[in-house]
């Protein structure tokens, strides 16, 4: 039999511990598969950022990216990549294009229950040239306070694109609208109603077909939001935010990516669910983190050792049908 290496490259930022646990997992388990007539072994390396010939093949069968939403020069190699038949870990342009405002109005056409939302010009524009026409001919007044009736209140004003709770602001009535919208400068915003009386937060986070949900409390200070609680869904409830993850994922081409949800009269809201770079430090997950990383280690090995193909396109007209 042939010994053959499936090499899994890490696209990493500040990143400290998850790939550090990654790496010597991998390195422990030290394992070679019997796969057809081959070995497969495995080799995890961390990729550097330097100039790159767009015709040349890569050295890796996958990508555990973490760069692709804010770093360009990885962002593009990581596309140049996925065309070359990678397997990356998320879709590159799902990730770029895909925000929050789509998913959304996608997960609302699939009839999930997301709170009433709307979206809201900004406050402030670039001035000087187009910017100056296109806002005078084009954006009409509006009344704001119109806008807070339709959706109720308590509401949540927070950017259109936004994530790591930057930027969201708790509004109770049209004045707190009004003050949160005057200070919100030129970014896009949405205004989403609140559930109301909920009586549970859950995080779940979805890396391939698994998923681990936690009772989570955005309230508390970083490194206590993800509770260590147990048997606080039912095992329908739990079914729904595991299909629910996997539906959302599936969508738009994310292998890891977490889900946000409450539960308010029985019913799981999803409200927060476009998060295709989770929160992975030990600092803030604490004891769920082995379940994280053991959890990547399946996954990654699993799609190279068995040549999984990601597609490139999203084909949602089947969901929709």
């Amino acid at each position: 039999m042939a010994e053959v290496t499936r090499r899994i490259g890490l696209s990493l930022g500040a990143d400290i511990c998850w790939p550090a646990a990654y790496e010597e997992l991998v390195r422990r388990l030290d394992l070679s598969l019997p796969i057809g007539d081959d070995t497969v072994r495995f080799e995890v390396e961390r990729v550097t950022v330097e100039p790159f010939d767009l015709r040349r093949q890569p050295r890796y069968d996958m990508v555990l990216d973490r760069l692709t939403h804010w770093f360009h020069t990885s962002r593009e190699w990581i596309k140049k990549i996925s065309l070359d038949g990678v397997y990356v870990l998320n879709n590159p342009w799902a990730i770029q294009s895909m925000e929050k405002h789509t998913s959304y109005v996608a997960m609302m056409k699939l009839g999930m229950p997301i709170p009433e939302t709307w979206m809201i010009p900004p406050k402030e524009y670039e001035t000087g040239g187009d910017w100056d026409v296109t806002v005078e001919r084009y954006n009409r007044l509006f009344d704001l306070g119109r806008v807070g009736e339709a959706v109720g209140y308590p509401a949540f004003l927070k950017p259109y694109d936004g994530g790591g709770w930057v930027g969201v602001t708790r509004v109770t009535d049209e004045a707190s609208l009004r003050a949160a919208y005057d200070a919100s400068g030129k970014r896009v915003h949405h205004l989403q109603a609140a559930v109301p009386g909920w009586d549970l937060f859950v995080r779940a986070i979805g890396i391939g077909p698994q998923v681990g949900i936690i009772k989570y409390d955005p309230d508390q200070p970083l490194h206590e939001r993800y509770q260590v609680a147990f048997h606080f869904l039912d095992d329908r409830e739990w079914a729904r935010v595991a299909r629910t993850t996997r539906t959302i994922n599936a969508f738009f081409g994310w292998d890891f990516n977490s889900c946000e949800l409450l539960r308010s009269s029985e019913v799981l809201h999803p409200i927060d669910f476009a998060n295709a770079c989770p929160d992975s430090q030990v600092t803030s997950l604490h004891y769920h983190f082995p379940w994280l990383v053991k959890a990547l280690v399946r996954w990654s090995l699993f799609c190279v050792a068995t040549k999984r193909r990601k597609p490139l396109t999203l084909e949602w007209e089947r969901y929709f049908e």
